[in-house]
């Protein structure tokens, strides 16, 4: 048996301030478990249970960011060329147009014609992804990726 497929459960851990936690036994084919032990050691996890929770939160964060309507927090990721004729211009009018999405926004100058932003947004998943698309269509942005989390208490 290999490092990996060592893990094991030795101790719950102890519940969060007001939770509880249940333990649930899960039937996996003994093929697919090992490459998910050797997954969870090269990312770190101490022992299976955790690697269960980010995955089962994944898919809720996912399944909001889905739903127009679900709350969902985030970054913007923009590279762009600041030498593009009124960019900065249109960016900033987006921003403001979207200004209750908008929580923080950071700008790196990268060199001498590369400039960095990320834009920390949060609201309803429809609106952050309407000022995302917008961002990133923008004519001078080379790349832009929004990457979303949830905010609900189930995360």
């Amino acid at each position: 048996m290999g490092a990996a497929s060592r893990l094991e459960e030795i101790d719950m851990p102890s519940a969060p301030q007001g939770k509880d936690l249940e333990r649930i036994g899960v039937a996996i084919d003994a093929g697919l478990l090992s490459k998910f032990d050797e997954l969870i050691a090269r990312r770190g996890y101490t022992n299976r249970s955790e690697a269960f929770r980010d995955l089962i939160r994944a898919e809720l964060v996912k399944e909001a960011a889905d739903q127009p309507s679900g709350r969902v927090t985030g970054t913007i990721t923009l590279l762009y060329d600041h030498h593009v004729r009124l960019l900065n211009e249109k960016l900033t009018g987006l921003q403001h147009e979207f200004h209750h999405q908008i929580l923080s926004t950071l700008h790196l100058h990268l060199d001498h014609d590369n400039c960095l932003e990320v834009i920390v947004v949060k609201g309803e998943s429809a609106d952050v992804r309407a000022l995302a698309d917008r961002l990133i269509a923008t004519r001078g942005v080379k790349h832009g990726r929004l990457v979303l989390s949830g905010t609900g208490p189930e995360f």
